[in-house]
């Protein structure tokens, strides 16, 4: 028997703790450009429309009318086509643009209205099987969606001050700090599944497993250190 061989669990552990996305059964296969049941002439029209919206905020400092404008515009491309992840995708950005990180626990309406978007966005653009292939919009979708969930709940888990923020999203409100770094963790693990590279390298920082393993070696650390410096016991004869 080789001794070196690990065991099928301290594998999948060693998996977690340097590559969040090992946990899911395969990588991403994309596989064309168009969403599930669309057609071209349908999408060429959805992307103009949400193209020239996107113009309104397109910049470091958006005007707030802008932003509002925005948001409007992507609620009707909303309403014409429901089925249009990206649309919900993009008016959860531009709602988040109206509020500060430090605004968010004092609204958590707004922060509700975005969870719900990103929520959509999400059930629209996710493959109905975790192997099933995906387009290259949907892709783009979620990487992006996963990304900004898992920001907001990791800012939330920094603070019992920023856990506020939450306090109109029934299911998330009566979360711990703990609990909520790891929500965030799998959610940017899908992030960067997705393709965001940030998402990818933030969800190891926060992966559980990698905090306990750095807890484990520094313990073992700080106790070898110790035990090299103890002064020397002479044994009387």
């Amino acid at each position: 028997m080789d001794s070196h061989k690990l065991s099928k669990n301290d594998s999948s552990v060693l998996s977690a703790l340097f590559d969040p996305e090992s946990s899911l059964s395969s990588s991403v296969h994309i596989e064309g450009s168009l969403p599930r049941g669309s057609t071209p002439a349908t999408m060429i029209r959805l992307q103009e429309q949400e193209r020239q919206t996107l113009r309104l905020i397109n910049g470091e400092t958006p005007e707030v009318d802008n932003i509002k404008l925005a948001i409007s515009q992507l609620t009707t491309i909303i309403d014409q086509d429901p089925s249009y992840a990206s649309a919900w995708n993009n008016r959860a950005q531009a709602r988040r643009m109206l509020v500060r990180d430090e605004d968010l626990p004092q609204s958590s309406e707004t922060v509700a209205e975005i969870l719900q978007d990103i929520a959509k966005a999400v059930s629209l653009a996710t493959p109905t099987q975790p192997t099933s292939a995906i387009n290259s919009l949907d892709a783009r979708v979620l990487a992006s969606a996963h990304t900004h969930r898992g920001y907001l709940l990791l800012l939330a888990s920094k603070s019992e001050d920023n856990c506020r923020m939450l306090d109109a999203v029934p299911g998330l409100k009566d979360l711990s700090r703990e609990n909520l770094e790891e929500a965030a963790s799998r959610e940017l693990s899908l992030g960067g599944r997705y393709g965001n590279e940030t998402a990818r390298q933030l969800a190891v920082k926060t992966n559980p497993y990698a905090k306990l393993c750095g807890s484990i070696v520094r313990e073992a650390l700080t106790k070898e250190i110790a035990e090299y410096y103890q002064p020397c016991v002479t044994i009387a004869r």
